[in-house]
């Protein structure tokens, strides 16, 4: 639950495009036409208050088996959706898995509270802008 809420907050691509291969209708009856390509925002639609009650804070619980029932699927999207999402998802999973589970049982890590809080750099991977400090403390 917490690598997902990581994602939600800082998704590592910040906006997708698509060509549409149809005219799409929308609720207030206008149209999308055919051929035109829609930019969707990832972090957007991870920081919209209507799908995230309070979008800037870190919970995981919001992953919660009980939480997530009745979130659309396409509500939390790192890595895009559809027939044309990432490849890697699956393998990028797992590797934050083992990543973190490996650092954590080694490590104690703190936010080096000597830098400036990271401030987003958005470009086509989400960044912090001068890094992201941390301490590590062996346990």
């Amino acid at each position: 639950m917490c690598i997902k809420e990581s994602l939600r907050l800082h998704p590592p691509v910040t906006a997708v495009s698509r060509r549409c291969t149809e005219d799409v209708p929308l609720r207030d009856s206008r149209v999308i036409p055919k051929g035109v390509i829609c930019l969707m925002s990832i972090y957007g639609t991870h920081h919209n208050p209507d799908l995230w009650p309070e979008p800037e804070v870190f919970n995981p619980l919001r992953f919660s088996p009980e939480n997530s029932k009745g979130r659309s699927p396409l509500s939390f999207i790192p890595f895009s959706a559809g027939p044309r999402n990432c490849i890697g998802q699956s393998f990028a999973m797992a590797e934050m898995k083992v990543v973190v589970a490996l650092t954590l049982s080694q490590f104690m890590l703190r936010r080096d509270t000597a830098r400036p809080p990271p401030r987003r750099k958005p470009e086509l991977i989400l960044r912090a802008e001068d890094g992201l400090w941390l301490l590590l403390e062996p346990l």
